[in-house]
């Protein structure tokens, strides 16, 4: 028996489960089709958002290889440098040491300003920044302890772009 009061509705697909009885079928397909281009540019923003994000990241990987590749050419002068005021000390040429020391403080702000810092030599070897050219017996200092340093070593945030070279105790 069917109840008098529930009738269909005249256009009304019953295998249309979970849909207004109300709404058309040319209303649901465009609903849905409204979801369908809504989801696809959801979709479409959240790739961008990633894709804008990887570039980001990208872009600042790519500044500090920039970095390093023009602070490692910039390593030799700071040395040489270095070398120029140990020279110029011993030969008592003064205006010649001030000039020296005076480039050789700018040029040191220079490389600090794009990040680059001095490894530390104070203590123990390290083999993560540190490179031993030779080992030498000394009583007055512990084992794997630095007894002198060779070469400075230098780091660009994280990442050592140069080891310090130093002389190790036995």
């Amino acid at each position: 028996m069917t109840d008098p009061k529930v009738t269909p509705q005249a256009g009304s697909d019953p295998s249309q489960e979970g849909s207004d009885p109300g709404v058309s079928p040319e209303v649901a397909a465009l609903e849905k089709e409204r979801d369908d281009y809504l989801d696809a540019l959801q979709r479409l923003k959240a790739e961008f958002d990633n894709f804008r994000k990887r570039t980001a990241r990208e872009h600042e990987s790519n500044t500090a290889r920039a970095n390093e590749a023009l602070l490692k050419e910039l390593l030799p002068v700071l040395d040489d440098l270095e070398r120029a005021l140990e020279a110029a000390e011993q030969h008592e040429e003064a205006k010649l040491e001030e000039g020296v020391r005076l480039v050789h403080r700018e040029l040191e702000k220079t490389v600090r300003r794009h990040g680059l810092e001095e490894i530390e030599t104070n203590g123990a070897f390290d083999p993560h920044v540190h490179e031993a050219l030779l080992a030498q017996q000394a009583e007055e200092a512990e084992p794997g302890s630095v007894l002198q340093v060779v070469q400075k070593g230098y780091r660009l945030g994280d990442r050592v772009i140069r080891p310090a070279r130093v002389v190790v105790a036995e």
